[in-house]
């Protein structure tokens, strides 16, 4: 039976090229909310951001399911940074009988800023269509990341 995989990580950790190699593997489909968000919204969508996002996340976990009973694996790469959200999510497919992974990734403090670094410089230059994160965005995101505890976690992957 196809299964859901949930990246969980802290911004610019490497959520999104973890989730690419798992997808390279097989029968396997992303679904990524700042893909979708970017493409609708580009950088900014004001004070409706939050509304947004999880609209299009409670979208995706729908999508899911249509995915898995056509025997296809899906990578959720949206962060899963609270526990509250973790758990939604995991009852959501253990209630349908999907089989659902949180794979967590972990990155060192210097190593986490180093890439928001390198990220910005990349998204002013247009090398990538992602977020900028200013000072205040990560301020407020550093805040709200609650990591994940050993009994939640079934695969600890290394940060590339």
């Amino acid at each position: 039976m196809a299964k859901v995989i949930l990246i969980c990580g802290r911004l610019c950790c490497g959520k999104s090229t973890y989730a690419e190699k798992l997808c390279s593997s097989g029968k396997t489909v992303l679904l990524s909310v700042d893909e979708i968000m970017l493409r609708l919204f580009g950088q900014h969508c004001g004070d409706r951001h939050d509304e947004y996002t999880l609209r299009v996340k409670e979208y995706l976990t729908e999508k899911a399911v249509q995915l898995i009973n056509t025997d296809v694996n899906v990578v959720f790469d949206w962060g899963f940074w609270l526990k509250s959200e973790r758990q939604h999510v995991k009852r959501f497919f253990d209630s349908r009988n999907i089989p659902c992974e949180l794979h967590f990734i972990n990155v060192c403090d210097d190593e986490w800023k180093h890439r928001i670094k390198k990220r910005n410089q990349d998204v002013l230059s247009g090398k990538t269509e992602a977020y900028y994160v200013d000072d205040n965005l990560l301020a407020k995101l550093e805040l709200l990341f609650e990591p994940p505890d050993g009994c939640e976690i079934d695969v600890i992957a290394d940060a590339d």
